[in-house]
């Protein structure tokens, strides 16, 4: 079992996130939820991925001080400091590992943005180093609806509002292990628009890429490019979304007699370093009209901003949860 037990004064020492610290992060993601989201641990540990995201996002980045942990060490961290989840810190280990096997079978739905000519697609890149290029993509949340989940997804990573060019019945779809992936073809989006993340250290670049150039078709679904470009879930759409442009071919007016060139449209700066401070290529993608808005709208913890204790609903959440 991985337990993280010590003081608030030994972890000014090491770095770990003293106890009111966690104690504000239980009562802001945990306690203070509807009961049906506290019905199981596999529902649990998502919001404890929500308080981690959190955590690394903004108490991390505001103190350097502070360690970045993995999410079963900040899990086994606030087993430890949360009443209602105490008695369970035992099984953390049997817990965890359940709850990364039901992850891998949560639907996924995204986008395949293509440009103007349907000659390249926009690809988002990982925060971490060495990370892979993909389809701007995530996980459906309970409820939601395949369209809905995919305009989300993309908002957050890429900052573009796919909904008015969505089309509900344009959309390829594999099955890879156990999870289905769906991703809504967006045709036609113009050389000019500016993308940006709205969610901190989870994209370092995004790029459009020239689909001839992607590796051949396969049902891999972790590749190389000709180039050596690392890819995750591409090669396994390649060959579908092609034959979905043959018959699908762009106007004439819309060709260009010119091969359009792969091109970063946003990178992060010092993202190879862990830094968190983010920029764009160009003086003109570096600010977004909205985008603070939209940033807090979206960010991890966003239902918590106005957060106040409610004694009442904390009690009641608790029973619920934990005398069945």
């Amino acid at each position: 079992m991985t337990a993280l037990h010590r003081s608030s004064s030994a972890s000014m020492k090491n770095g770990l996130p003293p106890q009111e610290l966690l104690d504000d992060l239980c009562s802001r993601f945990i306690l203070n939820v509807p009961k049906e989201d506290l019905e199981s641990f596999e529902r649990i540990l998502f919001l404890i991925e929500h308080a981690h995201w959190f955590y690394e996002d903004n108490s991390v980045e505001q103190n350097p001080s502070l360690k970045s942990l993995t999410l079963k060490e900040f899990a086994s961290l606030m087993f430890n400091s949360c009443a209602a989840l105490r008695p369970y810190i035992a099984h953390i280990d049997d817990i965890y590992k359940d709850f990364t096997s039901y992850k891998v079978r949560v639907p996924v739905t995204g986008a395949i943005i293509l440009d103007e000519c349907y000659e390249r697609c926009l690809l988002v890149k990982g925060w971490k180093p060495g990370s892979s290029w993909s389809f701007p993509r995530g996980k459906k949340n309970k409820d939601e609806e395949d369209h809905t989940c995919a305009i989300r997804e993309v908002l957050e990573e890429t900052g573009f509002d796919v909904s008015k060019f969505l089309k509900i019945d344009d959309y390829l779809e594999v099955t890879i292990g156990q999870q289905r992936v769906r991703l809504y073809i967006i045709a036609g989006v113009k050389d000019d628009t500016v993308f940006a993340p709205m969610t901190k250290k989870e994209i370092s670049e995004i790029s459009w890429h020239r689909i001839d150039e992607l590796l051949q078709a396969g049902n891999d679904v972790i590749s190389r490019g000709p180039n050596g470009l690392k890819l995750y879930m591409v090669a396994p759409f390649l060959g579908n979304l092609k034959a979905w442009i043959a018959k699908n071919q762009p106007s004439t007016a819309q060709k260009s007699d010119t091969p359009c060139k792969g091109t970063c449209m946003w990178k992060a700066k010092n993202s190879s370093t862990g830094g968190s401070t983010v920029g764009a290529t160009t003086e003109s993608q570096s600010t977004r009209p909205g985008s603070e808005t939209l940033l807090s709208d979206l960010g991890p913890g966003k239902s918590f901003r106005s957060f106040r204790f409610n004694y009442t609903l904390i009690l009641q959440a608790m029973e619920a949860a934990f005398t069945h």
